[in-house]
């Protein structure tokens, strides 16, 4: 290369490197000089995991959030909520101890202490981060989400703030004055923060001064980590049972990303509500999924009300039954009954023996809709539990999605809640909407239906239960007493390889349901919760 064209090319990198190209240009340079620093790519090495995290936590524990966003792949982000931590928290004299690294993975331990207002107390956690290479910069970055903060930092925008209460602290009780508390009861958490949010000055109580969460998400209350100073509890009196709400609790614990709700079928009362999940959401009252075959409780009144079947009618059972071009089919292995009666194929939940009289005279396109509403009193929005809760919704529809709706698939969706409550009107004939808190402390106005016929009423849970002593919830149900009755799901969602596990049943007088996100069968993990539950329902 001649003298007059190496200066040219080095000035042409100068411009760039002037013009803010950064790494880019630096690389350029790099290559000329025979490639050293070069921008390093690939798997990370435990000597970048271990540099990036020493340097992060050592910038967080001396306060300087600007300097440990630095080491983030979202700086912006990092530092408001690094800034939030000394500033709205009043967290200082933070220390971080690393545990050991999992890869890129690193847990870490948490010791602080927070002041507000000439109070002071110790505050521990634990955490975790992942360090990943930055996309454009190659450098080892902490991969930035909210929970590295403080794992109840669940979503964008959550924050820590430490003042006086917003609401008064409440002493909640179950229905024979059991006090019920989170760390008691840790699914009740989110439950309970709804019930002070809403009810805490109406319970008369005072407030402290606390560390808290505060969400992003209007629907969800602060979730407190940390009381400085006592407030003073109003007593709060609910709809739970301590006993079953033990049940509920133990028994979602066997099953990852589990729901319960259980109801008293003769008030509407709440006995239970539980959630084992990752992400802390109350599915069990808000959930809004495809509840599966435990749907064809609703749909076999429909058949009933309208004069189509009846428990002791025909309800054929093909190996297939074409709607509108669509092909629905059993579960695999099950056999054709073309002699079948609505019993017989309810209990051992044919699909397209469902399926195949949905067209018969006088049905609609509205009348799983109309049944549903008018009926059940479900799909209305006007549920008022005393908590936060979503009470299904089956829309009239046409084509394909009418047929599936009526095996609950489709446009059809419901929580653990929404089925219970299905169950105590089938077995009573008389829709009581379900509560956690008694209406009369608040004048809240609670939703009402129809209701059944007896003679609907007697047939649906005549084969309920038969489907629990004898169809596909026998195995679940085995070994309980008393007067039983039970329905099983299983619900297809997009993007999943398993199917959700749906269970509803009843004991006496408890109805409960459960669903498990890619539990399989309804027998096979929703079954044995809500069995446990309606245990311990007596």
């Amino acid at each position: 290369m001649g003298r007059g064209m190496k200066a040219a090319v080095i000035g042409g990198v100068f411009a760039v490197m002037v013009g803010g190209a950064g790494y880019g240009a630096y690389n350029v340079m790099s290559a000329l000089d025979g490639g050293a620093d070069e921008v390093r790519t690939g798997p990370l090495g435990a000597d970048e995991v271990e540099e990036t995290t020493r340097k992060f936590f050592a910038a967080w524990e001396k306060g300087q959030a600007d300097a440990a966003a630095e080491y983030t792949n979202d700086d912006a982000s990092a530092r408001a909520l690094l800034r939030q931590y000394a500033r709205d928290a009043h967290i200082e004299d933070v220390s971080i101890t690393p545990g050991t690294a999992v890869g890129a993975k690193v847990p870490f331990a948490v010791k602080a202490t927070v002041s507000y207002d000439g109070r002071s107390k110790p505050l521990t956690y634990k955490s975790q981060l992942t360090v990943v290479r930055g996309k454009t910069t190659g450098r080892a970055l902490v991969d930035w989400a909210p929970s590295v903060v403080h794992p109840e930092l669940k979503a964008k925008g959550d924050t820590l703030v430490t003042a006086e209460s917003a609401n008064p602290p409440i002493e909640a009780v179950d229905r024979d004055g059991t006090v019920l508390t989170k760390e008691k009861y840790p699914s009740l958490g989110p439950v309970l923060d709804t019930l002070r949010e809403k009810y805490g000055e109406q319970a008369g109580g005072e407030p402290g001064v606390e560390l808290v969460v505060r969400h992003a998400s209007q629907q969800v209350a602060d979730t407190s980590l940390l009381t400085l100073a006592e407030g003073e509890p109003g007593k709060l009196e609910t709809t739970l049972s301590a006993t079953v709400q033990k049940a509920a609790e133990k028994a979602v614990a066997e099953f990852d990303e589990s729901s319960v709700v259980a109801v008293k079928p003769s008030t509407g009362e709440v006995l239970a509500v539980a959630n084992h999940r990752a992400d802390g959401f109350n599915a069990a009252f808000q959930g809004r999924v495809a509840p599966g075959s435990t749907m064809k409780i609703i749909t076999a009144a429909m058949l009933i009300d309208n004069g189509v079947t009846s428990m002791d009618g025909a309800a054929p059972c093909p190996d297939q039954a074409v709607w509108q071009g669509q092909v629905f089919k059993n579960l695999t292995g099950m056999e054709p009954n073309e002699s079948a009666t609505l019993a017989n194929s309810f209990q051992r939940s044919c699909n397209t023996a469902f399926i195949k009289l949905i067209d018969e005279k006088p049905l609609t396109d509205s009348s799983l809709a109309e049944e549903a509403q008018e009926r059940f009193g479900l799909g209305r929005d006007d549920w008022k539990t005393g908590i936060v809760s979503f009470d299904g919704s089956v829309p009239a529809v046409s084509g394909p999605d009418r047929a599936a709706g009526a095996i609950g698939q489709g446009q059809v969706q419901m929580n653990p809640l929404n089925m219970a409550s299905v169950t105590a009107t089938a077995i009573t004939g008389t829709f009581r909407q379900p509560y956690l808190v008694a209406p009369d402390l608040d004048d809240r106005e609670i939703a009402t239906a129809k209701g059944l016929s007896p003679a609907t009423s007697s047939q649906l849970k005549q084969m309920m239960r038969l489907t629990a002593t004898q169809g596909t919830a026998a195995e679940a149900m085995s070994g309980l007493g008393g007067d039983i009755g039970a329905k099983t799901g299983s619900a297809e969602v997009d993007g999943q390889t398993v199917s959700n596990s749906w269970f509803t049943g009843f004991r006496n007088d408890i109805a409960a349901a459960a669903m498990t996100e890619e539990g399989g069968h309804g027998g096979d993990a929703a079954g044995p919760i809500v069995a446990d539950v309606l245990r311990a329902g007596g």
